[in-house]
């Protein structure tokens, strides 16, 4: 499926599992249009690129299927001038669809090699309201809130007050919640007043989050 027209017919066939499972956002699939997916991807798995399986991407990581992370961002209802907080940054990919649907986004990584390329890609598309970042983000970014919204591609073991408390009223975040070693909880929490409401997403199977001892280059 490489080349222009195979582009199209992947992100077409992505539209119509997307819409059948309920997301009909047009400014989301727009955003998604308009970043060059292809480009976030080893060139070896280009065909892949709008599957719905994950794509391994170098440091031992992989980015997930474009239909995983479109259930994700939507879930999150981003508006312009949102500031979104992203741990796990992997390609950037979503980072820039967040910043292409008008979002201020802060994105951290543990491995350097993931950061700088991601940071690269962000400034090759102009996207400078992207930032990318090396650091341990297990703690989210303190001082550097409120986040209107914050997504965590790793999972926790119970639920995450340290970041909930640096969400703005009203805030969203989005996270897997539950063991390492087993299926955990996609949880959405949204921040009112000093409680949070919580609904489950779906259910997942993602690497537990490693802190700042497990930094990497």
């Amino acid at each position: 499926m490489n080349g222009p027209v195979g582009q199209k017919e992947g992100f077409a066939a992505f539209l119509l599992r997307a819409r059948a499972r309920g997301i009909n956002d047009t400014r989301l699939y727009q955003a998604i249009e308009a970043i060059p997916r292809a480009e976030f991807i080893p060139s070896e798995f280009a065909d892949a690129a709008w599957s719905s399986r994950s794509v391994p991407i170098p440091c031992g990581e992989s980015i997930e299927g474009i239909d995983f992370q479109a259930m994700v961002i939507a879930s999150l209802a981003i508006e312009p001038g949102h500031r979104v907080l992203e741990v796990g940054t992997g390609s950037g990919y979503t980072a820039a669809v967040m910043g292409r649907l008008g979002a201020k986004v802060k994105t951290v990584d543990r491995f350097r090699t993931l950061a700088s390329a991601a940071s690269e890609r962000f400034a090759t598309l102009r996207l400078t309201h992207v930032i990318g970042r090396h650091g341990d983000g297990s703690k989210g970014l303190n001082g550097e809130g409120p986040f209107d919204r914050i997504v965590v591609w790793a999972a926790f073991d119970s639920t995450p007050r340290h970041f909930i408390d640096q969400l703005a009223s009203n805030g969203i975040l989005i996270a897997p919640i539950g063991p390492g070693d087993d299926v955990q909880e996609l949880a959405r929490m949204v921040k009112i007043g000093s409680r949070f409401e919580r609904s489950v997403i779906s259910k997942v199977r993602a690497q537990p989050l490693y802190t700042s001892a497990s930094l990497c280059i």
